[in-house]
């Protein structure tokens, strides 16, 4: 970044990186972060036991301990813990891209081996923020947004499980049904109105306003039974391993190649949060700052592991927050922190959210799919697509939707084979990996 650049970066930000705001500032300028990551993060630990079938208690306990490990990471992240950290305004949370391989070890194993196999994967992207500059020449930016890609798209198949009412709709006969789908149209329809708006609180609140207004207008629809909690006071004492630990090859395979992915991601958005901050991004300082990221984002998904959590990652729409706000002192994502830690402590939190219903929630998380898959195909826009790009993405899709679309493909293959290659993000990934490396046309 030039020193023009630079200058004019820093003469749009009321507080640095090391600036510590008057408590109202600091107060109102978290909360805004938090309307902004505080869905990103219960999400997937609601679609994932969505797609498990798990009960009331165990998701609402999961939503909680979703906000305390991104609590904890988010601290860790702005705080810098020796080399672990980017000591920069950079929010952490629950990661939407490990969802179909979460399920997909969910249905082989359960939480014990969902827990186990990300923490072990975990270990893929510590050991990748070591080797940085090397790491970077095999996962390029056009590896980077296939992968991205294929997650959108494999993850629309279960948006859209959840518009018409999810696991249990299809088991008692009511998936599809005008009401599972009017309301999931309403939600979206919302979010597509609010996030039109000029006005900059509506458009941040579009997907809060979609599920809160989903959510009253299945209270009266009657799809909300409240009465089935049994308590909503107390707290929810973190229990490190409470669903125990187990682990296979397969899955950790799966989960690993997209802990090579996450690193990569990582690495793009402590580069903009560092220049929107008005860091340099270039020289040692940074690569020491991009390093110690990329190592907190493998060393948070351990201990969120630990805690019954899913694994994390940095929060791209943040970066946009310090924008607006002007505010990026690493002070204020302490304040952050304290929220979400506190919010993960009170299990009425989870509880509530917990009892909304699959189609609430499949009408925001299928935008959220579309998006996902959208930024992925910008990601591949903005390379140079020649003959080789042009061969390596159509192998990668190829393959990767292959298998998503028609599993039963791989139904003479062993079932350690069926378990790695069946998910066609780990597919069209390794597919990506291997063909950018060994594909070479001569132009």
């Amino acid at each position: 970044m030039s020193e023009t650049t630079n200058r004019q970066v820093s003469s749009a930000i009321i507080y640095g990186i090391e600036d510590h705001p008057p408590f109202k500032e600091a107060f109102f300028a978290a909360l805004q972060h938090l309307l902004a990551i505080f869905v990103a993060i219960i999400t997937p630990p609601l679609i994932i036991a969505g797609a498990l079938n798990l009960d009331l208690e165990t998701t609402g306990f999961l939503v909680s301990m979703a906000l305390f490990a991104s609590g904890v990471s988010t601290f860790i992240q702005c705080r810098r813990v020796g080399s672990i950290g980017t000591g920069l305004l950079c929010i952490q949370g629950t990661s939407f891209s490990f969802i179909g391989p979460i399920i997909s070890t969910g249905l082989a194993g359960g939480l014990p081996l969902i827990f186990g196999v990300c923490m072990a994967g975990s270990v893929v992207e510590m050991l990748i923020s070591r080797i940085l500059k090397y790491a970077k020449k095999v996962i390029t930016p056009l590896v980077s947004g296939i992968v991205v890609t294929l997650i959108g798209m494999s993850l629309v198949k279960v948006g859209i499980t959840a518009c018409g009412g999810g696991v249990i709709a299809k088991e008692n006969g009511t998936f599809g049904s005008f009401e599972n789908l009017g309301l999931a149209l309403l939600v979206l329809v919302l979010i597509i109105f609010f996030n039109r708006s000029n006005n900059k609180y509506l458009r941040m609140s579009s997907i809060v306003i979609g599920l809160v207004v989903g959510y009253v207008v299945a209270y009266f629809m009657g799809m909300i039974d409240f009465s089935s909690v049994q308590s909503y006071s107390g707290v929810n004492i973190p229990v490190p391993f409470k669903y125990g630990l187990a682990f296979s090859w397969s899955s950790f395979i799966a989960v690993g190649l997209i802990y090579m992915i996450t690193a990569i991601e990582a690495y793009g958005d402590i580069t903009a949060n560092s220049m929107i901050s008005g860091e340099p991004v270039e020289g040692e300082k940074f690569i020491k700052r991009a390093s110690g990221g990329i190592l907190a984002d493998g060393f948070n998904s351990f201990l969120a592991g630990a805690f019954n959590s899913f694994p994390n990652s940095v929060f791209a729409q943040n970066n946009g927050m310090i924008q607006l706000t002007g505010v990026a002192s690493r002070y204020v994502g302490y304040y952050i922190a304290a929220f979400l830690v506190i919010l993960g402590l009170f299990p009425a939190v989870g509880l509530v959210f917990s009892l909304m219903p699959e189609p609430v929630l499949g009408g925001a998380t299928l935008l959220m799919f579309g998006t996902v898959a959208a930024a992925g195909i910008r990601i591949i826009a903005s390379q140079n697509i020649n003959r080789k790009a042009t061969l390596v993405i159509a192998l990668s899709f190829s393959l990767g939707l292959s298998v998503e679309f028609i599993p039963e493909i791989l139904n003479s293959c062993s079932d350690t084979i069926k378990n790695i290659f069946s998910s066609g993000i780990t597919t069209g990934g390794l597919t990506a990996i291997v063909s950018n490396v060994l594909i070479h046309v001569k132009e």
